[in-house]
């Protein structure tokens, strides 16, 4: 075996401030009535910058500078220039993509690789994308004359900062709405340094706002009577209070929750191939992923062969620094989220479950948990049911494809699920008797700008991405 020589990514490209403000109406202000918390490195525990926190008084500056731009500049400007606005920044985007991405692995903790060959690109894809469709809206199959609505508030999570963004905020702009969104209090650095790529690009004043904060900030931006329309994507237990407070008003609502995916492997299936897409599908982004395959489901005559060489596969997986090119695995997000993590293997553990991770040192300092993988699951198992979040997969097996269908759709979300085989016929059986918004396969984890996503269920309603990704900003 050979080892592997570090190959770190340098620090030098990203100019951290001390400490950031709220960008509201163009420029970086301090909060009137917030207060300010600390960006954290999950890796070393290191304190990045402090970032300012938004109170109500904030974010009403914030919804009446968006409402400003809407009525006076954006709302009135034709598509194409529009579009040429998104197009300058998709362009930028490219030319500051090795600073975006080291930014994102430092404060977010999810290995460079990843950030720069996954992220980064697609975040460019979606503003070029939707910078095509910002002067065809009549065309999109959604009436007439399709009218932007006003304001849109948007809260965003923390595990993948910039391109949850984008997913948002591309559309948004494209079909004439303003933004004021509010990034992840673990993760704000890459919107704010967003910001900044909205003064370069010469966005008007207003058109985008970011206020950064915890929970009670994005509640004062939901509640805002001034907002028109609420992007969610986040936990259930969220979505399910967001979706309680706008009921009864005028407000349009998207949100897009949790998942527990089921990733389906038959015994027709290339295994090697296969092993590859579950450990994409669960191990990918430290498992920070909503439509992560966190429920394998083989079939049992290919049981043993399949779990061989997924141990095989996991005993290569790199743990460690993130903005080394050779990692695999970076750190979990926040303690908070590390604790939820050891807390659920722990429960399954009791529940008789059998816990297995390879041989891995995992560094002194930062927030770390090996990957891991638990077999002799049911379906009554807590790490079967609930969402860990995780780089942690539960294993069961089945017989029949009647039988993967029943216990795949056993779960009370709908966001994603995943099919290996070498019969057509069997995936497209399958994914028609799936309860889930994307269906992968013999693929796992794939995204394009054109393709739409979102769940059934508590997975949430509504779709980004894509021609249908439009509807949700449109009065149609």
């Amino acid at each position: 075996m050979f080892e592997y020589a570090p190959a770190p990514e340098s620090r030098s490209v990203v100019d951290l401030k001390p400490s950031y403000g709220l960008f509201i109406g163009g420029d970086f202000v301090e909060p009137g009535d917030g207060g300010s918390f600390k960006s954290i490195n999950p890796a070393s525990e290191e304190a990045l910058a402090e970032v300012a926190e938004a109170g109500p008084g904030d974010v009403d500056r914030a919804v009446r500078a968006a409402r400003r731009a809407y009525d006076e500049v954006w709302g009135p400007m034709p598509g194409r220039d529009r579009a040429k606005y998104l197009f300058r920044i998709a362009r930028i985007i490219q030319e500051r993509a090795r600073e975006l991405a080291v930014l994102e692995s430092l404060d977010n903790g999810k290995p460079i690789r990843e950030s720069r060959d996954v992220d980064i690109p697609l975040v460019a894809a979606h503003f070029f994308y939707y910078a095509g469709w910002a002067d065809k809206l009549g065309h999109a199959g959604l009436g007439p004359n399709p009218r932007p609505l006003g304001v849109a508030g948007q809260v965003i999570p923390w595990n993948f900062p910039l391109l949850m963004l984008a997913w948002k905020i591309a559309p948004a702009l494209a079909t004439g709405n303003t933004v004021v969104l509010k990034p992840a209090e673990t993760t704000p650095l890459t919107a704010l340094l967003f910001a900044e790529i909205c003064q370069q690009a010469d966005l008007p004043p207003g058109v985008v706002n970011i206020v950064t904060g915890a929970g009670a900030t994005g509640q004062a931006l939901v509640e805002h009577d001034g907002v028109a329309k609420v992007a969610f994507t986040g936990s259930t237990d969220v979505g399910r209070q967001i979706a309680r407070s706008v009921a009864g008003t005028r407000k349009r609502l998207t949100l897009e929750l949790g998942g527990k995916a089921a990733n389906i492997v038959f015994d027709d299936a290339p295994v090697d191939q296969a092993v590859e897409g579950i450990v994409n599908g669960i191990f990918f982004n430290q498992g920070h992923v909503c439509c992560a395959g966190s429920r394998l489901l083989v079939q049992e005559s290919v049981y043993d062969e399949v779990l061989a060489a997924l141990k095989r596969r996991m005993a290569q997986l790199r743990v460690g620094d993130p903005l080394d090119k050779n990692t695999d695995v970076g750190a979990i997000n926040s303690a908070a989220q590390l604790e939820r993590i050891r807390t659920l293997t722990e429960i399954g553990s009791a529940e008789g479950a059998q816990r297995w991770s390879p041989p891995c040192e995992l560094p002194a300092r930062g927030f770390w948990f090996a990957p891991t993988i638990f077999t002799g699951v049911s379906q009554t198992h807590r790490i079967a049911r609930d969402e860990i979040f995780g780089p942690v997969l539960s294993v069961l097996t089945f017989r029949t494809p009647a039988e993967a269908v029943e216990k795949a759709n056993n779960t009370p979300y709908g966001l994603s699920a995943g099919i290996w085989t070498d019969k057509g016929s069997r995936i497209l059986w399958m994914a028609d008797r799936l309860r889930a918004g994307v269906v992968w396969a013999n693929t796992f984890n794939k995204f394009d700008p054109t393709s739409p996503f979102g769940g059934f269920k508590e997975s949430g309603y509504g779709r980004e991405g894509g021609r249908h990704g439009l509807e949700a900003y449109l009065d149609v």
